[in-house]
């Protein structure tokens, strides 16, 4: 696995090195420093570098290098997770700018957790709250201080992710599950690209150790649980979870279980691809009159119920390269011809369900001395909708299991946001 771990400055110094095994020395630290560092590759160049029979994998940090040396052939995804996993467990214990002065001043500190976080070139336990139960900064001190037993149950057992002992004088939980849509419409209508990436996002707060299940509209769920019933479930392509999901009850009966960590975590990511609700439908018509004028008319519709509304709508409507004036009308909302994107760009600040709004825009164009056909970019969309998904998933349940058999309050939110949602003209 990995040999050694260095953290390098800008100017390519080591500020701090750890030695796992006695394969790699301190001086390949100046190949990497002559080949990557001065030569400024890195902000170029895969962050993979071969050198010498040695692979140099490295990540920035504002002007830091964190590099892991190895000459095993390792699972590069494992070893750059360690490095995102570094700078995390750094920013909790420095601050979210921890730059090379704290570094310095904070040696001790570094080499601790460096010791605790890997064991002979393999990562160890990189959870913020359980390695401040027992390495200290200063002022901060664990809210419970916990027997040995505990501890070291806490250290080598596969719960790392919460701590015992935790109260709560209220149990909530917060559930949002937020959505991005990536669309391409061709001129003719005709859907080319449709994908819909979400992810739950949840917040707990409740006390002791409860074990949480999920569930989704899923239709594998649907399909097994109203076997003869028509099932209204959404088909998931492809999802991953945190590891506090017990993906063996997963694949046996589809149901998310997991002791969650207290406070803010995020518990899977999904991709949807089929039967994309689209929340707006546009309906563009181009008409270029020469080489002096073009005209756009351009129809939104929005397909979310009535009830509901859309906020931070922005329309980027293309036009010429050259075109000198524009005369715009448009229903609500506030268009304008802005030159240094060569587009009309429509913002409405909240665009109701079921509404329909047009925009006409007159372009007067400069003559060019060759002639060129306008090439149409797409006309790109930006929005925000509360309460809507446009993958049609929703959450079923949400229960609660715990010793003290305590009440919780469950709230959810949904958020659709426009990623890449763009329409040809």
């Amino acid at each position: 696995m990995i040999s050694s771990i260095m953290i390098l400055n800008a100017r390519g110094e080591i500020m701090i090195s750890r030695q796992y095994r006695d394969d790699v020395s301190r001086v390949a630290a100046d190949s990497f420093r002559i080949q990557v560092i001065a030569a400024k590759e890195a902000s170029s160049q895969p962050p993979i570098k071969r050198i010498e029979n040695c692979s140099f994998l490295y990540t920035r940090h504002l002007n830091m290098y964190f590099v892991a040396l190895t000459k095993a052939n390792v699972n590069p995804a494992l070893v750059f997770e360690y490095l995102y996993q570094k700078i995390r467990v750094l920013k909790a214990y420095l601050g979210e700018d921890f730059d090379e002065n704290s570094m310095r001043n904070n040696m001790t500190l570094i080499y601790e957790l460096m010791d605790e976080t890997m064991d002979f070139g393999y990562p160890q336990n990189c959870a913020v709250d359980v390695l401040r139960l027992y390495i200290n900064l200063g002022d901060v001190k664990p809210q419970d201080e916990p027997e040995p037993a505990q501890l070291t149950k806490q250290i080598t057992g596969a719960i790392d992710w919460r701590r015992e002992g935790i109260r709560h004088k209220k149990n909530e939980v917060y559930i949002d599950v937020l959505e991005s849509v990536n669309l391409l419409i061709s001129s003719a209508g005709n859907v080319l690209r449709s994908e819909v990436t979400g992810r739950v996002q949840m917040n707990t707060k409740l006390t002791g150790m409860p074990e949480c299940k999920f569930g989704l509209n899923d239709k594998l769920v649907i399909e097994k649980s109203s076997e003869g019933r028509k099932n209204s479930g959404v088909e998931i392509d492809d999802c991953t979870f945190h590891r506090c999901v017990r993906l063996g009850k997963f694949d046996a009966d589809r149901t998310i279980t997991f002791i969650p960590p207290d406070g803010e975590f995020e518990l899977m990511r999904y991709r949807v691809n089929d039967n994309v609700n689209m929340p707006f439908r546009l309906i563009p018509a181009v008409q270029e009159e020469g080489q002096t004028k073009c005209s756009i008319n351009l129809k939104v519709i929005a397909n979310f119920s009535e009830k509901l509304f859309a906020t931070h709508v922005v329309i980027r409507v293309p036009v010429p390269k050259n075109t000198s004036k524009s005369k715009i009308k448009n229903s609500f909302g506030r268009a304008k011809y802005e030159p240094e994107q060569n587009a009309i760009v429509w913002r409405i600040k909240k665009f109701p369900g079921k509404a329909e709004c047009m925009l006409s825009a007159d372009m007067e164009l400069v003559r060019t001395v060759r002639p060129k056909s306008w090439e149409r970019p797409p006309i790109s969309v930006e929005f925000q909708v509360p309460m809507f998904t446009a993958s049609g998933v929703h959450v079923r349940f949400l229960r609660v299991y715990d010793k003290a058999g305590y009440h919780t309050n469950r709230w959810v939110r949904y958020i659709t946001k426009g990623g890449g949602y763009q329409i040809k003209i």
